[in-house]
């Protein structure tokens, strides 16, 4: 698995005694692009791991186990909407857990795609630093509530999810 980084920060320290992890993993074949995320996020996650290879994005979900992922739509094999094909069911079982799609490509038919798929929000590029850093956190208080409401209730409130074609 080829790791760009793995980051803990700042906001980790703030936040160590809660029982809620704020982990984050971003997936972009593009260096640059990465760790642009990566500073964006700094201080919205407590631990972030980056990835330059989509090949080690299944693997890097399961060891990991993120509250957000950030996703590369465009990238060499597998693609951003593979990746997302493929952790369809792992995420249905971890109940609310998030993906952002990130890309250049702003035709509908990416956007729809990604949705179809799963993806629960989509940024276009150039990415601007507070609009991913507000849906960042936005996307992870929402699992940070379903999490509480789990704990509270013993189960996930039910999501329904459009069948992909």
């Amino acid at each position: 698995m080829t790791v760009v980084d793995v980051t803990i920060t700042r906001a980790a320290a703030k936040r160590h005694c809660r029982s809620v992890s704020q982990r984050v993993l971003i997936v972009d074949d593009e260096p640059a692009n990465v760790e642009l995320l990566r500073n964006f996020l700094i201080d919205v996650a407590d631990e972030i791991v980056c990835l330059t290879d989509s090949k080690a994005a299944e693997r890097a979900f399961y060891e990991f186990d993120p509250d957000l992922v950030l996703l590369d739509l465009h990238m060499p094999d597998p693609d951003g909407l593979e990746i997302l094909r493929r952790l369809r069911s792992a995420r249905e079982g971890r109940g609310f857990l998030p993906v952002i799609v990130l890309t250049a490509d702003d035709r509908n038919v990416a956007r729809n795609s990604a949705f179809l798929l799963g993806a629960n929000d989509f940024l276009v590029k150039p990415l601007d630093r507070q609009e991913v850093r507000l849906r960042a956190r936005n996307l992870l208080q929402t699992r940070r509530l379903f999490q509480e409401v789990r704990r509270a209730t013993g189960s996930f409130p039910s999501l329904e999810r459009p069948a992909a074609s």
